[in-house]
């Protein structure tokens, strides 16, 4: 399976982006998605994450201004991201739990598969 993200961009201080992740390939179940960023010269941060069932979760400081959903049809996860600010600069990924199943043994493998990341930069 391979992730893609997309949608990343310039964009001024108060506007929005809407990030796309999309699975290709052979794809098994997709369990958790996730969206991580990465800022010049920080660590990668988990950003937000959803369940296959639509739980969702969120860091702090974008509770309010950023959207996680996915189209579980689609194997394609989103990210809405509103009142964008310049600390939001940085390479967003994403990321996904899956869960394979083993034909000829009827057994369960577990893989964490990331994404190519997308550019998102907010000019202030």
């Amino acid at each position: 399976v391979q992730l893609q993200a997309s949608g990343g961009g310039l964009v001024q201080a108060g506007g929005s982006l809407r990030l796309t992740c999309a699975a290709s390939g052979t794809i098994p179940s997709i369990r958790v998605m996730y969206w991580y960023r990465q800022a010049p010269g920080k660590q990668r941060e988990l950003v937000a994450a959803i369940t296959s069932g639509g739980r969702t979760n969120y860091v702090d400081s974008v509770t309010g201004r950023f959207t996680i959903s996915r189209d579980n049809a689609k194997n394609t996860m989103y990210l809405q991201m509103h009142s964008l600010q310049a600390e939001d600069t940085a390479v967003y990924y994403c990321n996904a739990d899956l869960l394979w199943l083993i034909v000829e043994s009827q057994t369960w493998v577990a893989e964490n598969c990331w994404g190519r990341g997308t550019q998102v930069t907010v000019s202030s």
